[in-house]
């Protein structure tokens, strides 16, 4: 990069260096997660020894997007857990294992739609509303089925699939956690 090029992701370091974050820029001008702001993103996080970020956000199709980045060389917790890990499913599991998968049921039967985040769930977007979709209904992979609160943020859910809705798996107000099970699809 020339000295005469600016870039954004310089002011946001120097507005963190400095103690002015709440002025940092949120996002780049090319749009989110393009490839040189999350260049300038690693530099800023090598700069300040960062080790892990999460992003969130959406695509240009309005499609969602989450990435976990993390600098740096392999983590020495994964290389010692390993070996700890290696004796327990050798010794026991060969038995039970066979024994509980016919048991239990991983979860309902068929496709589902599937909570993406941790929350609290909303049929409706208020309570003397109708529910966004209800048995029966068709689905595409736009429509909206359900509202999921987190942090006072209500997320509405698209259905990510075609359908028809077959059963509602989770009660109003129920806390669902990534990827519980929202709807069973026919």
């Amino acid at each position: 990069m020339s000295d005469d090029a600016h870039d954004p992701a310089d002011d946001a370091a120097d507005d963190l260096e400095n103690g002015s974050a709440q002025d940092a820029p949120t996002s780049f001008e090319g749009g989110p997660f393009d490839l040189p702001a999350v260049e300038s993103l690693l530099a800023m996080m090598q700069r300040f020894d960062v080790s892990e970020i999460d992003l969130k956000g959406r695509d240009s199709e309005g499609h969602g997007q989450r990435w976990h980045v993390r600098r740096g060389g392999p983590a020495p917790v994964a290389v010692a857990a390993a070996p700890v890990a290696a004796p327990a499913p050798v010794a026991a599991p060969a038995a039970p294992a066979a024994e509980a998968a016919p048991a239990a049921p991983a979860g309902p039967a068929g496709r589902t739609i599937n909570s993406p985040t941790v929350g609290t769930f909303y049929p409706s977007p208020s309570p003397d509303e109708p529910a966004f979709v209800s048995v029966g209904d068709e689905v595409k992979p736009d429509t909206i089925v359900c509202l999921v609160e987190a942090m006072k943020v209500f997320n509405q859910i698209p259905a990510e699939v075609s359908g028809t809705i077959a059963e509602v798996l989770v009660k109003p107000e129920d806390t669902v956690e990534y990827g519980t099970p929202l709807f069973r699809l026919a």
